[in-house]
């Protein structure tokens, strides 16, 4: 049969364990808030440079093809 000390112990043991899987789970919010946020600023970064360069290469493909017209009609005359 177990004593007053004995179910004092238990209670408190269960408080403990309470409070450290509400820590433990606090942390592990603060790791996947702070994840997605690196996730999210890599992203948008990645996007930049992919928009950039594909802005570029565009402006390469239009300035390409006018220098060659404008070549081949110089040839030409």
């Amino acid at each position: 049969m177990p004593t007053k000390s004995d179910e004092a112990r238990a209670r408190a043991d269960a408080s403990f364990k309470k409070e450290e899987r509400a820590r433990d789970g606090a942390e592990a919010m603060k790791e996947y808030l702070a994840n997605g946020r690196m996730i999210r600023e890599r992203t948008e970064r990645l996007r930049a440079l992919r928009l950039a360069k594909e802005a570029a290469d565009k402006r390469a493909a239009t300035d390409k093809p006018a220098k060659a017209v404008a070549g081949k009609r110089a040839q030409r005359a």
